[in-house]
């Protein structure tokens, strides 16, 4: 019976020191990743102050292209100067001598004593001048009796005038303005649109001068079927 009970003590005193020896394992469950997500958190504070900073950075950008719109400001100004007519009726009628197709020297004042139309037109034969210029051309006997002098002025160099008289047979006087200084004198030069395109070129435009040279009508808006019509009308009126 002592042997038995020997054994039972032995027995024991072994699985105590079994059990004692597992006892370290729960130290692992010590090491949990509890801790582990404490150390993630400042990560997530970090993340969000980031956006922060760059909404600020992203509004500066915004706000930039405000600066250049005031560069814009300059093309409307010379714009409005441009279209505004530099003469009015009332007016002396700045003389000038030019060049006609025949390359002879025409001066205003040539015709002193005589009703003149002097009208600008863009281009010698495209089609609203070749237009605007054979309906005058087949008014010839009218201009006359009303004592109108008609003088065409363009641009276009005097070979150019001398094709589009004889190609139209034209019996009035085209004059050449190559440098365009008469026809800014009378405020046909400026910025014009045609299919979306801005440039610079001659107004469409007409000046109505009496026999003491003065500026007794202007045309700023022309229709080249009915010009010739609509001048003799206006010095009828007179």
């Amino acid at each position: 019976m002592a042997k038995k009970k020997a054994t039972k003590k032995a027995v024991k005193k072994v699985a105590k020191k079994a059990t004692k020896k597992v006892a370290p394992k729960k130290a692992t469950k010590k090491a949990a990743p509890k801790k582990a997500t404490k150390k993630v958190a400042p990560k997530k504070t970090a993340k969000k102050a980031a956006p922060k900073k760059a909404t600020k950075k992203v509004a500066a950008k915004k706000a930039a292209p405000k600066t250049p719109s005031k560069k814009v400001t300059p093309k409307k100004q010379s714009a409005g100067v441009v279209k505004a007519p530099t003469l009015q009726i009332g007016d002396v009628a700045p003389d000038f001598t030019l060049l006609d197709q025949n390359g002879k020297e025409v001066s205003l004042h040539d015709f002193k004593g005589q009703n003149v139309l002097v009208y600008f037109y863009p281009k010698a034969m495209t089609p609203g001048c070749t237009v605007q210029a054979c309906e005058l051309s087949k008014s010839e006997s009218s201009l006359k009796n009303a004592e109108i002098v008609v003088l065409g002025i363009s641009a276009d160099p005097v070979k150019s005038l001398k094709k589009f008289e004889e190609k139209e047979k034209l019996n009035f006087t085209l004059l050449s303005d190559p440098d365009h200084k008469v026809i800014e004198s009378y405020g046909s030069w400026g910025p014009k649109k045609f299919m979306g395109r801005e440039y610079d070129g001659i107004h469409r435009q007409s000046f109505l001068i009496n026999k003491e040279g003065k500026i007794v009508g202007v045309m700023h808006q022309v229709n080249t079927k009915t010009h010739h019509d609509d001048v003799l009308n206006f010095f009828k009126s007179l």
